[in-house]
């Protein structure tokens, strides 16, 4: 039984990501014919996504039939996956078309495949990831020596937290060494070692953070919020294979309508959308968040269109100075042109490119 959590890895992904410069010639497998109009017409569009509250417009898209509805006579192909690496592992194998993902697993397959894999159509959710630590920790001071969590070597939180430690001047190793010694694990077994005082905290994404307050008694200690002069960074945003939308672009428009339809209906009726998604978690995963869990995460969280250019930079910056990669050159990741005129075409601002 998978238990809701989001592990987006960087160093994991980078052997599949490679092996997209073959897979980035194909598209969906399905066979398209054209429409009167000079659009795609029969296409299945394979949508990935994670049981996650972090993935609350994906799962509310799916689960009202939104997705479906605005794809009109193409094919909604629904997959779920734990955390980004089962994602690339799934782009890599021709099995997946479009996802949503966090911004180490899309920045390392858009790196590694020269720019030829992916671009980022359309953000999703910003905020939703804390530092939290024991009671008596109280600086960055207190934790020289100790022992902290991320999810994974080189995923999203495991960068955020490498660079705030070295921000205050302790040094990571990505073996486990240095000031602090880091220790990624499941985010599952990261509670549990937590609960046990086995580390001293740990930098994870909701519901997790919110779960080691509620049932492992810690408290936050870095808000990622609290980094960025907009309040604001990139937790999830929507990937689409380029080669998919290259193919398909009408496709890929009408996905994007039902993504900013998606969150105009959880920012509209948050309390309606929370048991959406408890419910959608709960299918896919055989288990639910208890009301204090997922009220908890969803005040941390924002959901918006905008993918937030700015703080992605950030995070491609932040890997390279952690030594996880070797460049922060994310030029071209972005293809921003549709959302921008489905925002524009419903009266909505648009949003920033890079």
């Amino acid at each position: 039984m998978r238990r809701p959590g989001t592990n987006r890895s960087i160093a994991a992904t980078v052997t599949t990501a490679v092996l997209l410069l073959g897979a980035a010639a194909c598209g969906s497998t399905s066979k398209a014919s054209t429409s009167a109009n000079g659009g795609s017409a029969g296409v299945t569009l394979r949508l990935g996504y994670f049981p996650n509250v972090t993935h609350a417009t994906a799962i509310v898209g799916a689960e009202k039939g939104i997705f479906a509805k605005a794809l009109g006579t193409n094919t909604l192909q629904l997959k779920d996956y734990k955390d980004g690496t089962a994602a690339v592992e799934a782009l890599n194998a021709q099995d997946l078309d479009a996802t949503y993902i966090g911004s180490g697993p899309a920045i390392n397959l858009f790196q590694k495949s020269k720019g030829s894999a992916i671009r980022i159509v359309s953000g999703a959710t910003s905020g939703g990831a804390s530092f939290v630590v024991a009671k008596d920790v109280n600086s960055a001071a207190d934790l020289k020596g100790k022992t902290v969590s991320s999810p994974k070597l080189g995923n999203t939180q495991d960068v955020s937290l490498r660079a705030w430690l070295k921000s205050k001047g302790l040094q990571t190793t990505t073996s486990g060494g240095g000031d602090v010694k880091i220790n990624p694990q499941d985010n599952a077994q990261t509670l549990d070692a937590f609960k046990a005082g086995q580390i001293a905290g740990a930098w994870v994404p909701e519901p997790w953070a919110t779960r080691l307050v509620v049932e492992g008694g810690g408290k936050v200690l870095v808000d990622e919020r609290d980094l960025y002069p907009s309040h604001q960074f990139v937790t999830t945003h929507l990937v689409v294979a380029k080669a998919f939308l290259d193919a398909h672009p009408d496709v890929v428009k009408q996905l994007i309508e039902g993504q900013v339809e998606a969150n105009d209906y959880v920012n509209a009726h948050s309390a309606e959308a929370k048991t959406i998604v408890n419910a959608g978690i709960k299918k896919l995963t055989g288990k639910d968040l208890k009301p204090a869990v997922i009220d908890g995460a969803w005040k941390n969280l924002a959901f918006t269109d905008d993918p937030i250019v700015a703080s992605l930079q950030k995070a491609a910056t932040d890997a390279k100075a952690a030594g996880l990669s070797k460049s922060d050159d994310v030029t071209g990741i972005y293809d921003l042109s549709i959302l921008n005129a489905v925002l524009k075409a419903h009266g909505k601002p648009t949003v920033a490119g890079p």
